[in-house]
């Protein structure tokens, strides 16, 4: 797994957790939060599928 989705999947970990605690204390921020974990995880999804593709060429994706 390259670095930067698995920095993409600990910032959506994170999102979800910020999430439920603004929504158990009764805050609308938490929505903010539900939106940014479904952005870092569509750009998990791609670093994932782009690594693999790189990997399977011989070379490493680099940027």
């Amino acid at each position: 797994m390259p670095r930067i989705a698995l920095y993409t999947l600990i910032v959506c970990v994170l999102a979800v957790a910020a999430a439920v605690v603004s929504f158990v204390q009764g805050s609308w921020l938490g929505i903010v939060w539900v939106l940014l974990a479904g952005l870092s995880s569509n750009m998990t999804w791609y670093y994932v599928k782009r690594g693999r593709a790189g990997a399977g060429q011989g070379g490493s994706v680099t940027g």
